[in-house]
């Protein structure tokens, strides 16, 4: 059995992958909370059943390029993490809506947990170097 089929490490690695995923997007709802229409957006956290297989729908998700003033993604945008699309907010009379201070509390809470999946990974990754007499 290889490293990367334990499904804790493999539950471990997606949950790291969708709070880069979502920091990039918080990234952006902060970076556009003064562009006119914007509409925060967030991404749904992923599930995992006993086995630590991720559950529920994911569908791809892209980045496009709306002006030819934007860079293009380095990772050509082929995520697969599902976007929250529901409304919890109000809009500003520009059409933005993005509340900064609800964004950025989302990016500390997203940065903190971020920061204790990669402890746990670092940890499993160590129970297993002293399981095979490495550690």
């Amino acid at each position: 059995m290889a490293i990367n089929d334990l499904p804790v490490l493999s539950a471990l690695r997606t949950k790291m992958q969708w709070h880069q995923v979502r920091q990039r997007l918080l990234s952006e709802n902060v970076a556009n909370s003064d562009t006119p229409n914007f509409k925060a957006q967030d991404l749904v956290e992923p599930k995992f059943d006993a086995r630590g297989a991720s559950t529920g729908p994911s569908t791809a998700l892209a980045m496009v390029r709306t002006s030819s003033g934007h860079i293009a993604p380095a990772t050509g945008g082929s995520e697969s993490f599902e976007v929250d699309r529901q409304v919890k907010f109000q809009s500003r009379p520009t059409g933005n809506a993005v509340n900064l201070e609800d964004e950025m509390l989302k990016v500390a809470a997203n940065q903190m947990d971020y920061a204790a999946v990669t402890s746990l990974y670092s940890k499993s990754l160590h129970v297993l170097k002293v399981a095979i007499g490495k550690g």
